[in-house]
């Protein structure tokens, strides 16, 4: 009988986390963005395109499929702290009702501090939040078999205010039809994740 009441116990305590986690993964809700809002979508080369033709980046094919101007701040190679030096004039340029922010990538791939890193993307956050600009935000993948968001990545979605898309960048790598080479994704690679982060506009209320 005791047994019984404690498999009862178990199986009530798997449901509440089963329902718990559920909760977390409603989409957070963003302010509907105008018809004539500017989406800020900055990084490295994963945001510029690399691996696909001018016009085949995510921001390009974004700016299509929403119907609101996507600016494509993506610059090939740059480390994370020149990102922090170079974010606030294009924040201040374009006044973004939106900021798509991907980066760190290179840092990942230079084997720079993980941690000096995740302190630059929090601080890109902090100043797009201080002009009151919402953040998606998107995870780059460490290097190896089975692709999956280095832990900083999970680590300031959980404790910042930032609509996160975890792993979306890790997927699309792990299929070869997706991907020009081991670190970028190709023209089909780049428009699924445009096509991801306008379901995500969507379903949280920006569009």
């Amino acid at each position: 009988m005791k047994m019984m009441i404690k498999i009862t116990h178990q199986i009530i305590y798997l449901l509440i986390l089963i329902s718990l986690s559920a909760c977390g993964d409603s989409p957070q809700q963003l302010t509907p963005l105008p018809d004539d809002a500017v989406i800020l979508a900055f990084g490295d080369s994963l945001t510029y395109g690399t691996g696909a033709n001018k016009g085949e980046s995510y921001p390009a094919v974004l700016e299509t499929s929403v119907n609101r101007k996507v600016i494509n701040a993506g610059v090939p190679g740059e480390l994370s702290v020149q990102g922090l030096k170079r974010l606030p004039k294009f924040l201040d340029k374009y006044h973004p009702a939106l900021l798509i922010l991907c980066h760190g990538g290179n840092d990942i791939l230079q084997k720079f501090d993980l941690a000096k890193a995740e302190a630059n993307i929090r601080q890109m956050i902090a100043l797009a939040e201080n002009r009151n600009i919402p953040v998606i935000l998107l995870g780059v993948p460490n290097p190896g078999l089975f692709l999956s968001d280095a832990d900083l990545y999970n680590k300031i979605a959980d404790s910042t205010a930032v609509t996160y898309i975890p792993n979306l960048i890790a997927k699309i790598l792990s299929d070869a039809s997706m991907k020009s080479d081991p670190v970028h994704p190709n023209n089909t690679g780049y428009s699924k994740m445009a096509s991801a982060l306008a379901s995500t506009l969507k379903n949280s209320g920006a569009l």
